[in-house]
Parts: structure tokens; C-alpha cells; sequence
């Protein structure tokens, strides 16, 4: 349970209202229709914000900074920004406000007052190419305007917290952005206090001693939210904690607002980097005491979809075997890049201390199949003991998706009583409706529920809470489940049906033959496509015309065999397959290219399941399996597998034969590997069946609606009458 301390300071977030910054922003974009589309309106207001908020964090100092550097134009940066107060300085006389009083000179003066900055703020300038845009303002005759606008817009830091200039931030990309790049989710401020709350919630007593060195990663930052609360939490409960921030992000706009916001906050420029964190680690020597991110969702690192170079680099590191890879459990399916992150977020992590929240969607809960990347990936953090806990969030808390979403709690320094264990939060009711919506986004979660949701998880038991909201006249239901991790840990066993097949040579068994993938679709026999592809190339490569030749054998081979069949077509009836197989050996075993293989797969295809034909056994009088009757039962580690077949399989199919499909002393290969896998079905755990209402009571319903409904229709002909 967080002590009340925690508690006070988690949840001590007034209500912060930035309508009027955010409509005078929004009254400057609007000055911009005409020479410039809605979509292209960031282009000039992402940069002009960032410069206003620069200029007005320096007001204070600016006249000691230039006085130091007219004294001295070569004054070290150092001292220059020990006058300024921040890593940052500008060395000019200019601001908006009097470029202003030059007019005719506004597009030179104002380009000399942003080379005048210190180089890391000159890069944030150079990333958004925006001297390119204050020639097109000028062209196009809205520069004076736009500038004497920004001049008039306070946004001081010791007016405009780092707080209020995120909501601004978040109101005016979630504008920006109701079109964008598919995954591209602006993390809702509440959402980013609920995962630095449980953070922080245990595990963090080195963090409160003084002078304790904290760093906190990011590695998709965004405009640099959720580095900003958790700086912000840890120091207003720590005031004598280093708190050192490093960011990765690869979008400009969103890596130029957030190096701006942490360059105010007195963090090295270098920290924040405009980097792909699929290709590059920018801080490999620094592991981390916290990471907290929210990666996009459903992007991908592989085929026609992915970034230049991010597939290569993501399989290049997966190879590496130098050093630790930072996919060290695997890759996952190549249309989303989730649980890349989330390996990354573990290989940053402090060994024995690191604590990370990482938002997620449902994918990367109980996407792909047992032998699957995805499914290993999960397998490689439970048997790593490295899930806390998995927390079922609200939908429509994001501006533009409606979807829900999760949170991966892990850790590498669990407490005793989690150790083996994972919490499951169930709080998809934990909402407050918006009073108008935002996009997509239609709830919050109210700082009461964040507390509760905060304390469910510290409590760590299982629960059923409630709590009222007044908005919805609702009780708001949490609830909390303790699982071994054995639960989700899974082996894939395969279950037959003893081979019983009815062979018959006719029309019908003949033409299935013709038209199967078996002879169609068959890489060792026939490909139909392959061949009509090949055919048509011309001129054909050695290796071309070497996969025609054998195509052209193949398609000689499949026609040879119904050839003869058609011969042979006739009315009986083979109960017995080895019989069948024997006759058929007698009709097609001498044509060429035949094979025992191909002579079984024929008669597979010729023949169907009939429960009254003989079971096959071999010499030994082992009873032979019909690979074509093969199922595969999900069994979790914790469950008795004869119990489960006897229960769930053997009452619909008594003769089944079930096995698992792995020999431990053999090498793995394709036909020979571990099915051992891990899934989260998060929902199932808290589905509660609810009988649906009696036709009776329905029809009931039904008749007094259209017993009102026609009240009310002859209510009104009476009034037109």
C-alpha cells in the first residue's frame, strides 16, 4: 500500500486550463488559410511556440547574456549559459517583439536571431527546416502577422508550468494529427500520471535518498510527456535527486517540442536524440533505472510498410552475438513493432532495480501461435520473472483511436511476495466522461480513480472495489487477480484419430484428385501457378529454366496418373487402405516419377474417413495416425494433461491419440521444435456471464414500445386534425 506521502504528491495535479494559450494559437493557425493547407499549419506553429517559450525562459537573463558576449564574442558557452540559467543562451538583442519595429528587415533579423542561439537550440530550428519557412511567411505576406501574434503570447515558464505547455502541446499535435501515421498515439496526460504513479509506487526506496542519480528512458518520447512527469514526480518527492532524462524519438515536430521542454529543464541537449529505436540504442553505455514509454501501435518493422533500413538493422541486431542483442527472445510478426520495444525497454533496464510501464494494445497480449515470435517473446518475460503486472485500461482515452489499451508493468527487482507471480488490474470502468469529447477521446481517468487503481495495484491481492462517479451516477468497478505465471505458460499438444479410411477409384475421387492442392499447389510435385509463371518468362535464367524442367515433369506426372485412373474408374469400394494402397501400386506404380511418398499422398487424396473401415497398424501392431485428422489442444503448464483430453477431448472423439510433438534428445529443427508458448487472454479472466432476458420479457418490451409508439402517432394526427 503507497504511503500517504506518495499518495498526496501522486494525485496533486490541479486541474490545468490552457484554453486561452490554445485558442490564441489556433486564432494565429487560422491567419495561415489560403498559402498554406490545414495539415501544413504545424510547420510554422511548432516552431514559432518553441521559439516564444525559448525566448520567454531567457527574458530574465537576456540582458546579462548579451552584455557577457558583446564583452566577449568569445566567451565559452559554459559561462554564457551560467548567465542564461539553462543549458541554452541567446546571444542577440533581438526578440519578437522588437523585430517588429524593422519591418522591411524582418526575415534577415529574425534568421540572425535564431542563428544567435546556442548550437543545441540552432539544431531544433535546422530539424524543422524552418528558416525555409519564414521565407514563405514572408512571400506570402503573413510573417509581420504571425510574428507580432507570438509576441503577444505568454508562455513563460514561471506562468506556464512544463505541465500546462504539455496540455497545450497535446491539444494543438492532437489537431495536427487527427490524420496521422497509423499507431501514432499521443499519450493523455492522466495516462502518463497512472504509469508514473505505479512506477513509483514500490521498489523505489534508493530513488528518495539524497543525491541519488536517476535516469528515466523513453525510447519513443514523443513531445517528451512522459519524461516530463516523471522528472516532475521524482524531484517533488525527491528534491535532492539527479534526475537525468534521455529520450529517443524519430518524428521532427514531436522531437523539437520535447528537446525544447527538456533543455528548460536543465537537461544535456544530447540526451534527446532524433533517432530510430529500431536501428540505434543512442545511449547503449547507460542502462536505466526507469523506462517508460508508449510505442506506436501496429507499425511495422519489416516488408514494403517499414522505414528505410529498419529491417535490417532489427535483424541485425536480433544476430548479434558479440554482445547481448537487444531482441534477445526473438522477432515478432513484422506488421508490429510492439514487443521490439518492449525487449528494449528489458535490455535498458538496471539489472536487480529497473522498473518499466510500457502501454501497449491488445496485440501483444496473445498475438501468433505457440512457435511464433510474439508467443516466445512473452514465454522469455514470464520464465524471466519480469511482469509485475498487466493493467486493462479504458477505451477512448486517446485522442485518435478509440481502442483499448493496456499497461506492461515489469520489473527486474520484484518484491518477495511477487516473485512467481503476476497481477492482473482489471480497470476498463475506471472513466469520468469528458464534458465535450477530443477527437476520439470521450473519458479520462479522474485523479480519484487514478489513486484507487494506484492503491489496487500496491495492495497487491486479489479484489473487487468500487467507486462512485458522480458523472456517470456509476459505481466504477475495479478488480484485481493474482496469478502463478505458470497460468499463462503453455505446451501445444497434438491429438489424431487412428487411420481409418474408404478408398474408391469413380469420377467424384478422380476429380478431387485433379483439382487438390496436392496436385496443384505442390512444391515436391506440381505447381500449377509457378508453372504458368515460369512459362511466360522469357528470356529464363539457368535457375529459371532448371524449375521449368522440373515443373514441366511434374505436370507430365499429374496428368499421367489421371490418365490411368480414368482407365480404371470402377465402383468398388476398399474398406481396408492398405488394400486400396496396394491396388492403386498396381495402376500408377510404374509411372515415372512415382515415389512410396507420392503413391501414399494419391491415395490419401482418393480416399475419405469412414469410422466402420479398418484401423491400419504397422508391423509391430502400433495403430497408425491419419495426419489428415490432426488438431492441436492449447494445455497450460499448471494442468493435468490426461485430466484435460479426459474432459475436454475424449467426449467428442473417444478414439483420439494425443501427444507432444518434440524429442528433447534431438537436435530442433522445422519438424522438431520446443512447443512451449505464452499468451495473456486478459479478457477471459474477467468475463462474467450474464443470461440474456426470456423471449417472453422481450416481446413484452416489444409490444408496450409499440403500444406507446402508436399513442404518440395518434396523439398527433389528432393534433393535425
Amino acid at each position: 500500500m503507497p504511503d500517504n506521502k506518495f499518495t498526496q504528491v501522486m494525485m496533486d495535479d490541479s486541474t490545468i486550463d490552457a484554453k486561452k494559450e490554445i485558442d490564441m494559437v489556433f486564432s494565429i493557425a487560422n491567419t495561415l488559410r489560403g498559402p498554406y493547407k490545414p495539415e501544413r499549419y504545424k510547420d510554422v506553429i511548432i516552431p514559432m511556440i518553441i521559439l516564444r517559450r525559448l525566448e520567454c525562459a531567457l527574458a530574465k537573463t537576456k540582458k546579462a547574456v548579451t552584455d557577457t558576449y558583446k564583452k566577449d564574442p568569445k566567451a565559452p558557452a559554459q559561462i554564457l549559459c551560467r548567465k542564461s540559467g539553462y543549458q541554452f543562451y541567446n546571444t542577440c538583442d533581438f526578440d519578437l517583439k522588437n523585430l517588429l519595429t524593422e519591418a522591411p528587415a524582418i526575415v534577415e533579423n529574425l534568421t540572425f536571431y535564431i542563428d544567435s542561439f546556442s548550437p543545441n537550440v540552432q539544431s531544433i530550428f535546422e530539424e524543422l527546416k524552418f528558416k525555409e519557412e519564414i521565407k514563405n511567411l514572408d512571400k506570402n505576406n503573413r510573417l509581420l502577422g504571425v510574428v507580432k501574434k507570438f509576441s503577444e503570447l505568454d508562455l513563460n515558464p514561471d506562468t506556464v508550468d512544463n505541465h500546462k505547455m504539455g496540455y497545450m502541446f497535446e491539444e494543438i499535435i492532437r489537431r495536427f494529427s487527427e490524420n496521422a501515421e497509423a499507431g501514432d498515439h499521443y499519450t493523455p496526460r492522466e495516462v502518463i500520471r497512472l504509469l508514473t504513479s505505479i512506477l513509483l509506487a514500490e521498489g523505489c526506496s534508493d530513488v528518495f535518498s539524497e543525491g541519488r542519480e536517476v535516469t528515466v528512458l523513453d525510447m519513443a518520447c514523443g513531445s517528451g510527456g512522459m519524461l516530463s512527469s516523471a522528472n516532475d514526480f521524482i524531484v517533488r518527492m525527491n528534491p535532492d535527486a539527479n534526475v537525468r532524462l534521455f529520450g529517443q524519438e524519430n518524428n521532427p515536430e514531436s522531437h523539437a517540442i520535447c528537446l525544447a521542454d527538456m533543455l528548460i529543464k536543465g537537461q544535456p541537449a544530447d540526451n534527446i536524440r532524433l533517432a530510430d529505436t529500431m536501428k540505434n540504442d543512442c545511449f547503449d553505455d547507460t542502462s536505466m533505472r526507469f523506462v517508460i514509454a508508449n510505442p506506436p501501435f501496429g507499425q511495422a518493422w519489416g516488408g514494403k510498410d517499414a522505414g528505410d533500413g529498419v529491417e535490417k538493422a532489427v535483424k541485425d541486431e536480433f544476430k548479434i552475438k558479440t554482445r547481448p542483442s537487444r531482441f534477445m527472445a526473438g522477432l515478432p510478426a513484422t506488421g508490429d513493432m510492439q514487443l521490439l520495444f518492449m525487449q528494449h525497454a528489458v535490455y535498458k533496464m538496471q539489472k536487480g532495480v529497473g522498473r518499466a510501464a510500457i502501454i501497449s494494445n491488445g496485440s501483444p497480449l496473445f498475438s501468433g501461435n505457440t512457435t511464433s515470435g510474439e508467443s516466445q517473446i512473452r514465454r522469455y518475460l514470464l520464465e524471466n520473472d519480469l511482469i509485475e503486472a498487466i493493467v486493462g485500461l479504458p477505451s477512448q482515452l486517446f485522442y485518435n483511436t478509440d481502442i483499448a489499451i493496456y499497461a506492461f508493468i515489469l520489473s527486474k527487482g520484484k518484491r518477495k511476495e511477487r516473485k512467481g507471480k503476476i497481477q492482473f488490474i482489471n480497470a476498463t470502468d475506471m472513466w469520468t466522461p469528458l464534458k465535450r469529447s477530443l477527437g476520439k477521446k470521450r473519458r479520462e481517468i479522474s485523479k480519484d480513480q487514478l489513486k484507487l487503481i494506484t492503491e489496487v495495484y500496491s495492495e497487491f491481492a486479489p479484489c473487487k472495489k468500487t467507486q462512485w462517479c458522480e458523472k456517470r451516477k456509476h459505481d466504477c468497478l475495479i478488480e484485481s487477480r493474482i496469478f502463478d505465471r505458470e497460468e499463462f505458460l503453455y505446451k501445444e499438444w497434438s491429438v489424431y484419430q487412428p487411420l481409418q479410411r474408404r478408398g474408391i477409384i469413380n469420377e467424384a475421387s478422380i476429380d478431387a484428385l485433379r483439382t487438390s492442392a496436392y496436385f496443384t499447389a505442390n512444391t515436391n510435385v506440381f505447381n500449377e501457378a509457378k508453372f504458368e509463371e515460369l512459362e511466360q518468362t522469357d528470356p529464363r535464367s539457368s535457375a529459371d529454366e532448371k524449375a521449368y524442367q522440373k515443373q514441366i515433369k511434374g505436370k507430365r506426372f499429374t496428368e499421367d496418373v489421371i490418365d490411368v485412373l480414368e482407365k480404371h474408374k470402377s465402383d468398388t469400394v476398399y474398406m481396408d487402405f492398405s488394400k486400396f494402397l496396394t491396388a492403386l501400386n498396381k495402376l500408377i506404380g510404374d509411372i515415372e516419377g512415382m515415389s512410396a511418398s507420392r503413391l501414399n499422398g494419391i491415395a490419401m487424396e482418393l480416399s475419405e474417413i469412414d469410422k466402420t473401415a479398418v484401423i491400419q497398424k504397422d508391423k509391430k501392431g502400433k495403430v497408425l495416425l491419419d495426419p489428415t485428422t490432426k488438431d492441436t489442444e492449447i494445455i497450460r503448464l499448471n494442468q493435468d494433461v490426461k485430466e484435460y483430453m479426459e474432459a475436454e477431448v475424449i467426449p467428442h472423439i473417444p478414439d483420439a491419440v494425443y501427444m507432444y510433438e518434440y524429442d528433447e534428445n534431438k537436435a530442433e529443427s522445422a519438424t522438431n521444435k520446443e512447443k512451449l508458448g505464452a499468451e495473456f487472454p486478459f479478457t477471459r479472466y474477467f468475463y462474467e456471464y450474464h443470461e440474456p432476458e426470456s423471449a417472453d420479457v422481450l416481446l413484452n418490451k416489444f409490444m408496450s414500445l409499440e403500444t406507446a409508439l402508436s399513442d404518440k402517432i395518434a396523439t398527433l394526427q389528432r393534433g393535425a386534425n
